[in-house]
């Protein structure tokens, strides 16, 4: 068997979601498809993806990886004689459907996992405070928020949340899964120039992502943007730990995964190792005794 690596994008517009469900269109399940039929698998091969976005949301920088008999990856060429990697990326190219695109095939360095030897995903949200909406190439990729925001508030209380928590209060629970995540950075800016200049942009980086949870933490910033809250609200309700109802969690299509980044080669067997292992908290040191002798 080979392991390949595969970094692809799409727009999550017509999707319900990355992952294969019965009956509905999802990324996973065009992919599987069109690499069983390209490849020549029956059953097609089994994909394992850096992150699982949900319904409506893109990908910029999505990485998957895909283990397949050696005899059918040297066999992608065909008659072309060109490497298997650009011909896998070709034929695809020739049968996926056009809001889905892998950008390149290649053969994995020994240990990698796309979803287990990631150190981080970077994801985007875009949001228009325009009064006249979103414009009109872009609504499809960017929310339309009716009152306008005040971004370094905003930035503020994004960035009182970044590093090591509970975020309960921001995730939709899942049984015998854990809701800590280390949030590297969350941040927000106004773009000045380029194609979304004037646009809001959150940059949101974590080692890994709950459900909802990047959707939740925008709702919550956005509520401090435009003065529902103030400053400090964001970082209380992630303390609390429980789900607050006036943290709105915002609509998919302003989402959007950027770049999901790796170790060096020789760590990624380790770093998936380390990933594997549940998270959790570190236990804070017990009250000193002031009885005990010293």
């Amino acid at each position: 068997m080979v392991r390949v690596r595969l970094d692809l994008g799409y727009d999550g517009a017509g999707f319900a979601g990355w992952a294969e469900q019965p009956g509905l269109r999802t990324v996973q399940g065009e992919l599987t498809r069109a690499l069983g039929r390209v490849l020549r698998l029956d059953p097609a091969p089994r994909l394992t993806v850096a992150g699982r976005t949900d319904a409506g949301v893109h990908a910029r920088g999505q990485v998957a990886h895909v283990d397949v008999p050696r005899a059918a990856w040297e066999a992608a060429p065909g008659r072309s004689g060109s490497e298997p990697g650009t011909a896998l990326v070709r034929r695809l190219a020739g049968v996926l459907p056009p809001d889905v695109r892998v950008h390149r095939a290649a053969t994995a360095p020994d240990g990698f996992d796309a979803r287990f030897s990631a150190l981080r995903r970077r994801y985007a949200y875009r949001v228009c405070d325009d009064p006249s909406g979103a414009p009109p190439l872009l609504r499809s990729h960017v929310l339309h928020h009716r009152r306008p925001l005040d971004v370094a508030a905003m930035d503020s209380a994004a960035r009182a949340m970044v590093g090591l928590h509970d975020f309960a209060a921001y995730c939709r629970p899942r049984e015998g899964a854990t809701t800590v995540r280390t949030l590297l950075a969350h941040s927000w800016r106004r773009e000045r120039e380029g194609p979304y200049a004037g646009l809001l942009v959150a940059d949101v980086r974590a080692d890994a992502f709950c459900h909802s949870m990047v959707r939740a933490l925008v709702g919550a910033v956005l509520a401090v943007g435009d003065g529902r809250r103030g400053p400090d609200w964001p970082a209380q309700v992630l303390l609390r730990g429980v789900r607050d109802p006036a943290v709105a969690v915002v609509a998919p299509h302003g989402l959007c995964l950027e770049e999901v980044a790796y170790p060096p080669e020789a760590d990624l067997a380790a770093r998936a190792r380390e990933a594997r292992a549940v998270r959790s908290l570190p236990v804070p040191p017990a009250a000193e005794d002031p009885l005990r002798p010293r």
